[in-house]
């Protein structure tokens, strides 16, 4: 685009072309005008300067001459002067459109050099040159002026257009056509180039963008997205929830079935996460890694996210008895906002993963203790877990509670439940599921077990409760570990009185885990004395085969079936039936999470032999 200074330039050079053409095209008419009269006038001089001649009338000549519509300015006959005009040349106008003329008569032997008068003429050319040139500098003004405002609409057109063209390309929609440049041949065919060029360089961005966040086997975002959506300031999700879940079977269908099951197995996962997750807005599913997928559940709470991992479970189940797997998935939730940072809520969503797989099949947690993200605890990482794992293990750091268990008749014998609470080196509670879990995953458990029931063994030898019965929770790891069991039954054989007074308590899930080491342990357990209880009940596949296989002493029906069990008639006509398999063969059917009166009246009418529950007793000191 030129600037206005440019275009002046280039304006008035145009001007003075132009001005000179004017010049040498009117002074070229006005000259062919003036030829005849040369003519006509060299005839009359040649005549005039014969007659003077005969006569030798110079001075009448002369006059007569200076009269005449022409100028002499010299008369030469045989090289020798007879006039000569004194007065000034004219001036460079006349002379270009009356040039003087020189005239010799060989008859005569005389010269004469004369002008035609073109005064007249010359100021008449003067006045049309004045004229043209003042036309020419308003005209360079004002095309200037033009020139510059139609170039800024012009480029303003052309820019608008190209908006236009980018913004159709990178939308991918097709917009309404800008009609105002489509005149314009070479500007729509350019645009139209650059468009395709732009075009170009969006697919292949887009390619380059699919292969840096999107996983290619379940087309999910990928751990870079995920990281992305925490990393963003201007991200507009000010709280939600957080859910880690893990494949638990496919590094063992990668072994037996190979990596086309493994990936199938992994795709009907991502599936089912998405199918659960829909129906929340704004809802997002990343995987992480191989065997780890993330949901972010924004603007709602953990509650409400609990009614998401209820479905979430039901659907593994459903997928697991259809492939015959031991298990699909298990979930850890957490909840979010701009505050916490995303290491912190990793570490605690793979806690509650850790938690999830010591409860059932498929199982979630959500961790909705609060404390704990504001404790040390909280912070830790594997290493720091390990450490403090072994200095409760080395100093014996461990608190012993008791809830007891409310008989609903005297006829009923039942016992108090033992609660461990870990300590740290300052005295202070650990958090005991997160322990727990950290315990299962480091190979701890089955050390921890060990050190509570020796515990348990020495607080009722020094405070002389061997009139009462305790019940001990026992991991799924150390039941079916081989050191532990000759352990345990040399201790127990060794504790005799005492081992008659002791219930151990093992989840249904645990011994689901292998039927053939879970019988061999409560074999084991009624061979010195003791009995064992299988908490956790009903939630399995398989819970009518253990009235018949491993014959335990007691059963604690699930929370799931207890909890507003006087609105529920399917889970009072579950629990009833339960009741009736287990009181035929000697069974004591006992509830946990009574925390109401309703319910505890609704349990009794049921038959339940006992109920246990923070309404009934809280945790006491043992």
């Amino acid at each position: 685009m030129y600037s206005y200074f440019q275009l002046l330039i280039r304006n008035v050079l145009l001007g003075i072309f132009f001005n000179i053409l004017i010049a040498v095209i009117v002074s070229y008419i006005f000259s062919s005008a003036l030829s005849s009269r040369q003519l006509n006038i060299q005839k009359s001089i040649a005549a005039v300067v014969d007659i003077s001649e005969r006569n030798d009338q110079f001075k009448s000549v002369n006059k007569l001459m200076n009269l005449a519509d022409f100028q002499l300015f010299s008369l030469t006959k045989e090289n020798k002067d007879i006039f000569e005009h004194k007065t000034p040349r004219s001036n460079i106008l006349v002379t270009l459109i009356s040039p003087e003329k020189i005239v010799f008569t060989s008859e005569l032997k005389t010269t004469i050099s004369y002008q035609v008068n073109s005064n007249t003429s010359a100021t008449l050319v003067l006045k049309i040159m004045t004229i043209s040139i003042l036309v020419s500098l308003i005209i360079i003004f004002i095309a200037c002026s033009l020139s510059v405002k139609h170039t800024k609409q012009l480029v303003f057109v052309v820019n608008k257009k190209i908006k236009h063209g980018i913004a159709q390309v990178i939308s991918m929609n097709k917009l309404e056509p800008d009609d105002e440049v489509m005149d314009i041949p070479e500007l729509t065919s350019g645009l139209k180039k650059v468009e395709a060029l732009i075009s170009s360089h969006i697919d292949d961005t887009t390619a380059l963008e699919k292969q840096a966040y999107i996983e290619p086997l379940t087309k999910l975002e990928n751990r870079n997205r995920f990281i992305q959506f925490f990393a963003n300031d201007e991200n507009q999700v000010e709280f939600g929830v957080l859910a880690i879940t893990r494949c638990s079977e496919l590094q063992i269908i990668n072994q037996i079935h190979g990596y086309n099951e493994g990936d199938h197995y992994i795709c009907k996962v991502a599936e089912i996460i998405k199918s659960v997750t829909a129906t929340y807005r704004g809802a997002n599913v990343y995987r992480l890694n191989s065997s780890d997928f993330a949901t972010l559940l924004p603007n709602i709470t953990l509650k409400e996210a609990e009614n998401a991992a209820n479905e979430l479970s039901r659907k593994f189940n459903a997928y697991q008895q259809s492939s015959d797997l031991d298990s699909v998935g298990y979930t850890g939730l957490v909840y979010f906002d701009k505050d916490k940072p995303l290491g912190e809520l990793l570490a605690l969503a793979d806690t509650g993963i850790s938690i999830a797989q010591t409860q059932q099949i498929n199982a979630w947690f959500s961790q909705s203790n609060t404390d704990i993200l504001q404790s040390a605890s909280a912070n830790y990482g594997n290493q720091n877990w390990r450490q403090e794992i072994e200095s409760v293990l080395e100093n014996q750091r461990l608190k012993l509670l008791v809830q007891q268990i409310k008989p609903n008749s005297r006829n009923n014998k039942v016992y108090g439940e033992i609660l461990a609470r870990f300590l740290n080196s300052s005295g202070e509670v650990l958090p005991t599921a997160s322990f727990i879990a950290m315990a299962e995953k480091l190979d701890k458990m089955v050390a921890v077990d060990k050190m509570i029931i020796e515990k348990v063994i020495n607080e009722i030898k020094v405070k002389n409760l061997h009139e009462q019965f305790f019940g001990i929770n026992i991991s799924a790891r150390s039941i079916h570990d081989e050191h532990f069991l000759i352990w345990l039954e040399r201790r127990l054989l060794k504790e005799a009185t005492i081992a008659s007074k002791l219930i151990f308590e093992i989840t249904e899930y645990g011994l689901q885990q292998n039927i053939k080491t879970s019988k061999r342990f409560i074999d084991m357990i009624h061979r010195v004395g003791s009995r064992i209880t299988v908490e956790r009940f009903g939630v399995g596949l398989t819970s009518f085969k253990f009235f018949r296989d491993l014959k335990p002493d007691f059963i604690k029906m699930d929370s799931s079936y207890t909890r507003d069990i006087d609105d529920d008639k399917n889970n009072q006509y579950f629990i009833r039936l339960m009741v009736d398999l287990a009181h035929r063969l000697s069974i004591t059917v006992l509830a946990e999470s009574v925390e109401s009166q309703e319910e505890k009246f609704t349990l009794e009418k049921l038959f339940i032999d006992g109920c246990q529950g923070f309404y009934l007793g809280k945790p006491d000191v043992l």
